[in-house]
């Protein structure tokens, strides 16, 4: 098997479900519980939460910990526009989020707030001078994605970040979901308020992820409970999960310098393969990408058709987002972009991991290769 689908998800860690594996059986207790054993499993969670403040340059309790990608983002936006609502109405994202920000803001907008999509040019990248022409008095929250999650493009969250910090009514939310030990991004004093990351893209179990919430920013809980992680996200504690998050949390950024270099040759290899195959269009730009996603159209060839026929070599590639890929229509990001929809149809998102190896490159251009020429004659 070749697995080329890691932005949808990563194989987790042995270590990562040992980890898991060995909460479960022996700190099951809530840690709620005022007893011994909650007691116990309480010392761990706040183990967890410093080794995770630790690792990402924060305070422990800047440390939300949450059940993925999806719940950091709907908190991160929902919770600070409702938390805000005082001071403006106004909210800024782009065209090409994930499904999980942008599904957040449409359901904003239905509540009375004024959203501002931001679009994107032909390599999937916003413009700051857009942001700042889209920027008012009234806006209190503006929420982009660190890299794209189907194309790989870096969105501009520094510059961005930079402005913001002259205009302390406003927060700023990065999802870093895709961007996470493939492009670093410093959350101290960097002016990002809000950031997520979800544990099963990088190595972890899924259902875990962590939302950086900065010392003094409000939240509206969007769950009534118990009033855990600091009365902003109700509801016991996922401690195994949480644990092998962690586990998996540092191994990765210990592996990050090397990783990325490695992650850099498998795109060089990739880019200089595909590039050979006749009607391959790359939309995926040459600079300023993560070296982890590079999409591809190949001109004739539905996308789903060119999924399954790798599927039956044992290479699994994904067409978009998996939380997208059931839609049939054609990647929403692509024609953002301005890709004419018959292409954004016959695009493929390979997706590396730094366990991917430069055999299994050569392997998968050299099936891919074979495939196209051998759907195309039967399309014809």
């Amino acid at each position: 098997m070749i697995y080329l689908d890691n932005s949808a998800t990563t194989k987790p860690y042995t270590e990562a479900m040992k980890t898991y594996l060995t909460v479960s059986e022996q700190f099951f207790a809530n840690p709620s519980s005022i007893h011994s054993l909650g007691g116990k499993s309480e010392a761990l969670l706040t183990r967890s939460r410093d080794q995770a403040a630790s690792l990402l340059g924060v305070s422990p309790d800047e440390i939300v910990f949450t059940s993925g990608g999806t719940e950091g983002n709907n908190l991160a936006i929902k919770g600070a526009a409702f938390a805000y609502r005082s001071r403006g109405k106004h909210l800024i994202t782009t065209a090409v989020e994930h499904a999980s920000s942008l599904n957040a803001f449409r359901q904003l907008e239905k509540l009375g707030f004024d959203v501002t999509y931001l679009p994107v040019d032909r390599n999937c990248r916003v413009s700051v001078d857009d942001f700042k022409k889209a920027y008012r008095k009234d806006t209190i929250l503006v929420s982009i994605m660190h890299v794209n999650n189907e194309v790989g493009t870096i969105q501009p969250v520094r510059e961005i970040a930079e402005i913001l910090k002259n205009k302390p009514t406003t927060l700023f939310h990065v999802d870093h979901v895709q961007g996470f030990s493939k492009v670093p991004l410093q959350l101290k004093n960097s002016g990002i308020d809000l950031c997520t990351i979800s544990g099963h893209k990088f190595h972890g179990p899924e259902g875990t992820g962590i939302l950086f919430v900065r010392k003094g920013t409000l939240l509206s809980p969007l769950l009534s409970g118990g009033g855990q992680e600091g009365e902003r996200r109700s509801g016991t504690e996922n401690l195994p999960g949480i644990c092998g998050m962690v586990r998996a949390l540092r191994m990765t950024i210990e592996k990050e310098p090397e990783g990325i270099r490695h992650l850099q040759a498998l795109q060089k290899q990739l880019r200089k393969g595909l590039s050979q195959i006749p009607d391959a269009v790359i939309h995926t730009p040459v600079s300023g990408a993560a070296p982890s996603i590079i999409n591809v159209s190949l001109k004739g060839i539905k996308s789903e058709v060119l999924v399954h026929a790798l599927e039956e070599k044992g290479i699994y590639v994904s067409t978009k987002s998996a939380c997208s890929s059931k839609d049939s229509g054609a990647s929403g990001i692509l024609l953002a972009m301005g890709v004419p929809e018959t292409e954004a149809g016959q695009a493929i998102r390979i997706s590396t991991a730094f366990e991917n190896t430069a055999e299994q490159i050569s392997t998968f251009l050299n099936v891919l290769s074979d495939a196209a020429d051998r759907l195309k004659m039967v399309m014809r």
